[in-house]
C-alpha cells in the first residue's frame, strides 16, 4: 500500500447522519468513490435511500440509506442494528445533520435606539423553542448519534469520529445566535470526546466548513425574488480573501485526510475549510 493514499479506508463501513442533504451528499461521494461502505442516515427515508442509489451507481461501493431521528436514542439503535446486519461493524461516523431556522434568527444585525420600541427583529423577540431546536439539532443531534454508533469502534479496538462544525463557531456571526452557539459546543465535544477515548483508539474531529450555500443558509444569502445576493452575501464574500462560496466537494480532500491513516496521530482539532474568512481581518 502506498503510505500516502486512502487505500486504508477501503472495505470500511461509515455512517453519515444527514446523508441526504448537500454536504452530507458531497462527503459521502468522496468516502465512496475510496471504497468505503456508506450508511447514509437521513430523517426521511426517501432521501436516504436517494443518496445511497447515487452512490452505489457511480462508485460501485456498497450504500445503503436508513431513516433515523438523529434527537431519538432507539431510533438510532434500531438503525445501528441494521447497518450491522447490512454492512457489518461500523468504523466511522460523520455526524453531519444540523442546520439552522428562521426562527432562531434575528431580523437586524445590531440592537440600536430606534428599535427599543419594537424589540420583536431584536434577540429579545427570538422564538425560545425555535432556539431549542437549533441547538438540540446541532448538539443533540451529534452527541446521541456518537452514542449509538461508536460502541463498535471501542470493542474493535479503533475507529474514528468526524464532527461537521461551522466557521460560525469561532467568529459568532450576527443575525444566528443558536446555531453559533450550538456548533461552539459541538467544538468543545469534540475536544473533550477525543481526549475520553484515545486511549480505545478512537480519534475524534471536526472540520469547520466557511460559507457553503445549502438549504438552510439559503434565505440569509440569496434574494428569493431576485435571485441575487443579498447584502448579507456581499458582505460574506468581501471578507473572503477567496472572494467565493465554497462548493461542497470542497470539503472531501480534508474529510479523506482526517478519517484515513495519513492523520493517524491527529485527533481533537477543528479545521476549517473557508477560503480564508477566519484569518481575514478586513484590511
Amino acid at each position: 500500500m502506498n503510505k500516502f493514499s486512502f487505500d486504508d479506508l477501503s472495505g470500511k463501513v461509515c455512517v453519515i447522519t444527514g446523508g441526504g442533504g448537500v454536504i452530507g451528499n458531497a462527503i459521502a461521494k468522496g468516502l465512496s468513490g475510496v471504497g468505503v461502505k456508506i450508511a447514509v442516515i437521513d430523517l426521511l427515508k426517501e432521501a436516504a435511500d436517494k443518496t445511497a442509489k447515487t452512490l452505489s451507481d457511480e462508485t460501485g461501493s456498497k450504500s445503503i440509506g436508513v431513516q433515523a431521528n438523529v434527537l431519538d436514542k432507539e431510533s438510532l439503535n434500531n438503525a445501528k442494528k441494521e447497518i450491522n446486519e447490512s454492512l457489518g461493524k461500523i468504523d466511522i461516523l460523520i455526524n453531519c445533520a444540523g442546520g439552522n431556522s428562521p426562527l432562531a434568527t434575528t431580523k437586524i444585525e445590531f440592537m440600536e435606539k430606534e428599535n427599543l420600541k419594537d424589540l420583536e427583529n431584536t434577540f429579545y423577540g427570538l422564538d425560545v423553542d425555535g432556539f431549542r431546536k437549533v441547538f438540540d439539532l446541532n448538539f443533540l443531534g451529534t452527541l446521541l448519534p456518537t452514542m449509538a454508533f461508536t460502541t463498535d469502534m471501542i470493542e474493535s479496538g479503533g475507529g474514528s469520529v468526524l464532527n461537521v462544525s461551522s466557521m460560525n463557531s469561532f467568529r459568532p456571526l450576527t443575525k444566528i445566535p443558536a446555531y453559533s452557539a450550538a456548533k461552539s459546543a459541538v467544538n468543545n465535544f469534540t475536544e473533550w470526546l477525543a481526549v475520553h477515548l484515545a486511549k480505545v483508539n478512537v480519534r475524534v474531529n471536526a472540520i469547520a466548513p466557511g460559507f457553503f450555500l445549502t438549504n438552510q443558509n439559503r434565505f440569509l444569502l440569496i434574494d428569493e425574488k431576485s435571485g441575487k445576493l443579498t447584502a448579507r452575501g456581499n458582505k460574506i464574500l468581501s471578507a473572503t480573501p477567496m472572494c467565493k462560496f465554497g462548493e461542497p466537494e470542497d470539503l472531501q480532500g480534508a474529510v479523506l485526510y482526517l478519517l484515513s491513516d495519513l492523520s493517524k496521530f491527529v485527533t481533537g482539532i477543528v479545521l476549517p475549510i473557508d477560503g480564508g474568512f477566519n484569518v481575514y481581518s478586513g484590511v
